[in-house]
């Protein structure tokens, strides 16, 4: 017990998938053991809209209005590779389209047919009750409804902020312990999936993980690096695998992006970075550069829309693109935090709740591997951008500013 009480989460979850399997094989017909991922799931499903809607009101009631932090580039550049990272996602789904063994999918859902019922739908989700918005998991209402009161508590006192900081960090605790009992239920969801659709099933999880990793990779090494080339006009690669190296893989392996923030605060004043910028947009990016969440938010959803045999008009899929570029920028530091946030999207395609959460059980499944790669992505993209935006800045300011030379100086810092 004391063995398993230190180990890590991942390898907890390791031991959860292979325990699973082998019980699923040897004994199908224990279905009492089933039950462990029923709980699992039913108490994310009824934790995370609560989480969801705390954490937008919380990070947009901290803001100061008025504020200068001069960081205008990063925080485009932020946003514009989030969003390109979610684009990268929907076309790899459409290339390479993989359907999920859920256990027991009910196809010949219907996806609003046209724009307008598609704006109609979003619309009148959004004005949902906030309160039966959170009950029910209507994650449209409770995006629109906690921005608007996260912009309002900004006018209130820092008392109240501070409340809602504390009930928001009290259900992150929450989170964080249901969290923790994610080999425990995964043990039980794979017990299920084996013993009712057999190996075959699982095989789908693999190819899912080879999408999903294969998507984040190709918009680290491809897409960020023209988007650095097209900003400087210089060759970006060795910022690139500079960063990847030295915040991507501790990234890796802590799995947090706000873990990570003083290993990339002290990479960022090695590249000679000027500090009152990245002092702000380091953390920030924390949050708001998500690029790894956007793709496994896109993929992993129309995932579900593939195996439920929902048609996917581009509309829609573009729409699902700025939804997943937005929401993924208010996922939680820990641990699967924008597993959370996946049923947001799978409400544009009219997926249950019930579906949803089936998915965001097959995100943690896989989140041995996706969860570690996305942490990697992100945090190495929120240093890269940063170095990026300053060092574009400079350009035109008419200071030159040359990459490799700034890298190899980093090098010597931190061999």
């Amino acid at each position: 017990m004391k063995v398993i009480t230190h180990m890590s989460l991942i390898k907890k979850i390791s031991i959860g998938v292979v325990l699973g399997t082998v019980l699923g094989l040897v004994a199908p017909t224990w279905t009492a053991i089933g039950i462990l991922g029923n709980l699992f799931i039913g108490g994310l499903k009824a934790i995370a809209p609560l989480l969801v809607f705390l954490l937008i009101i919380d990070s947009l009631g901290k803001h100061q209005h008025g504020n200068k932090t001069h960081l205008k580039t990063v925080i485009v550049l932020y946003l514009l590779a989030t969003f390109v990272a979610a684009l990268a996602a929907v076309f790899a789904s459409y290339l390479f389209p993989v359907a999920l063994a859920l256990p027991n999918p009910v196809t010949g859902h219907d996806a609003p047919s046209n724009i307008q019922d598609i704006l109609t739908g979003i619309l009148m989700n959004a004005v949902m009750n906030p309160i039966e918005a959170v009950t029910t998991g209507n994650y449209l209402a409770i995006l629109m409804w906690g921005c608007l009161l996260g912009i309002s508590l900004r006018v209130c006192s820092e008392t109240t902020k501070q409340f809602f900081s504390d009930v928001s960090g009290m259900v992150t605790h929450v989170v964080q312990l249901v969290i923790e009992l994610a080999p425990v239920g995964i043990t039980g969801l794979v017990f299920s999936s084996v013993a009712e659709i057999g190996l075959d099933g699982l095989v789908s999880y693999g190819r899912l993980i080879l999408l999903v990793v294969g998507t984040m990779l190709f918009v680290s090494f491809i897409v960020y690096p023209l988007m650095i080339f097209l900003l400087i006009r210089q060759n970006p690669f060795p910022l690139t695998f500079w960063c990847m190296k030295e915040s991507g893989i501790p990234a890796f392996f802590t799995r947090s992006s706000a873990v990570n923030i003083p290993i990339n605060m002290a990479l960022a004043k090695e590249l000679g970075l000027d500090k009152e910028s990245y002092a702000i947009s380091i953390p920030l990016g924390a949050t708001a550069n998500s690029g790894g969440a956007a793709i496994t938010i896109s993929i992993m959803t129309l995932a579900a829309a593939q195996t439920l045999e929902i048609a996917t008009p581009f509309f829609l899929a573009f729409l699902l693109c700025l939804l997943a570029a937005i929401s993924s920028t208010g996922v939680s530091g820990i641990a699967g935090g924008s597993l959370l946030l996946i049923p947001l999207a799978c409400s544009l395609f009219n997926i249950s709740n019930d579906i949803a959460m089936q998915v965001v059980a097959i995100g943690f499944i896989i989140g041995v591997i996706q969860d570690s790669v996305e942490t990697a992505v992100n945090s190495a993209s929120d240093l890269l951008f940063t170095a990026a935006a300053e060092f574009y800045d400079l350009k035109r300011e008419g200071v030159s500013v040359n990459i490799t030379e700034r890298v190899k100086n980093a090098k010597q810092l931190h061999p």
